[in-house]
């Protein structure tokens, strides 16, 4: 059995993410999809304290861009993305609609389970509705009548509540959003490509069996743990997939510098002899989705501290891990103040054996992203231990160009 040093794996994992890839000086929307076939989903989330999450992790790969691709990729044609439960929610290419059948089928079986009390004749005017007028928001689509207010972030309308239902069954899929980033809903096949919606159904074995091939493709290297959380499969189900592609020579058992858990390796994996990595990952690039994944290739303790009380944050609200090289180095609280054009650095610090000049290459990051977002200036709080370092830095740097603001 082959075995991997700690140094080798995090080489091999990051290149597997598209980190030892070629940036071209615009990227293109063949730059897209080169990225999008490397890390394979990108999730969405609503924060956009910087930018929001489904941006962020193809900045960190490909630089500054133009937003607008991955909106021509998910709304224009031909479609090359959609929306659908793949990690959580998240962008996927559009060929793993077919894929995900059995995941809608289970939550078909389930759904009244998660919205009692949605009537199910409510559910099929809904969705005719949805044929008759869409693509259509859920607040198109809403009686006037009050909204339930028991549960803070659940108190959504009946009409939104049976919306859901029928996304994650499949009967509608997301078309679009809007620039409130409210999603609109429409029929699958007014969203999807027709062969998409025509491929054959795949059984859960065979549609586990791909995803865990997929998942294997964007890790490198990884445990079974963590080839089954990418498109959250259960460990069990995942580990035998792994073990019937090892079986058929696309995945081979090898050991890591460090690890408990045994490792399979990707036969298509890449170990470049060097990562020239520089670059912030979002909170929820798949860099630091799994944080046992985290702390076992990069030594990296990390926690989102959106939803933790002010009084009790150790780095701050919007905290985004610093990769330099092949290690993470540092991390910073970011918060994008537009109505002032400022990047706010409210804490800065480094971790433990971060190398003299990380100051130097945050700073050059921090203009550059600033220059993405259509900021014209960074301001550095002097909180955390590579705050003054990184505020000299900052005011020795010049401003990086980018080809266009983010949106």
């Amino acid at each position: 059995m082959q075995s991997l040093s700690l140094a080798q794996a995090r080489r091999i994992a990051l290149a597997a993410q598209g980190f030892a890839d070629k940036r071209h000086e615009v990227p293109t929307m063949r730059t897209f999809q080169r990225t999008l076939a490397r890390t394979g989903v990108l999730q969405v989330d609503s924060v956009n304290v910087l930018q929001r999450a489904h941006y962020m992790p193809l900045y960190s790969r490909m630089g500054p861009y133009d937003v607008d691709l991955l909106r021509r990729a998910a709304e224009s044609r031909p479609r090359r993305v959609v929306e659908y439960w793949a990690h959580v929610q998240a962008f996927m290419p559009v060929e793993l609609w077919p894929v995900m059948r059995f995941r809608m089928q289970h939550y078909a079986e389930r759904e009244f389970k998660w919205w009692p009390g949605v009537d199910p004749v409510l559910k099929e005017r809904v969705l005719q509705e949805v044929a008759d007028r869409g693509p259509v928001t859920a607040r198109d689509l809403e009686d006037g009548a009050p909204r339930e207010k028991k549960h803070w972030g659940w108190n959504w309308s009946e009409a939104r509540k049976a919306l859901d239902i029928l996304y994650m069954t499949g009967d509608v899929a997301i078309a679009g959003r809007t620039s409130q980033f409210e999603v609109r809903y429409d029929l699958p096949e007014r969203v999807l490509p027709a062969e998409v919606l025509a491929a054959p159904a795949l059984t859960e074995d065979e549609a586990v069996l791909e995803l865990v091939r997929r998942s294997a493709r964007s890790h490198g290297v990884a445990s079974a743990n963590c080839l089954a959380d990418y498109y959250r499969i259960k460990v069990g189900p995942a580990r035998a997939a792994a073990e019937e592609l090892v079986a058929a020579g696309e995945l081979e058992r090898v050991t890591v510098e460090g690890w408990k858990r045994p490792a399979y390796l990707h036969r298509d994996a890449r170990l470049p002899r060097r990562i020239g990595a520089s670059t912030l990952l979002s909170p929820f690039d798949p860099v630091v989705w799994e944080r046992a994944r985290s702390e076992a290739i990069f030594d990296f303790h990390y926690r989102i501290e959106i939803y933790t009380p002010a009084a009790k944050r150790v780095h701050g609200y919007y905290v985004l891990p610093f990769l330099l090289g092949d290690r993470i180095v540092g991390r910073v609280d970011l918060k994008a103040d537009r109505a002032t054009r400022v990047l706010l650095v409210q804490g800065s610090y480094a971790e433990p054996g971060a190398p003299a000049g990380t100051a130097a290459e945050l700073a050059g990051e921090l203009w550059r992203l600033a220059g993405w977002l259509g900021l014209d200036d960074v301001v550095v709080a002097p909180r955390g231990d590579l705050a003054a370092a990184v505020a000299a830095e900052v005011s020795r740097s010049q401003p990086v160009a980018a080809p266009a603001p983010a949106g």
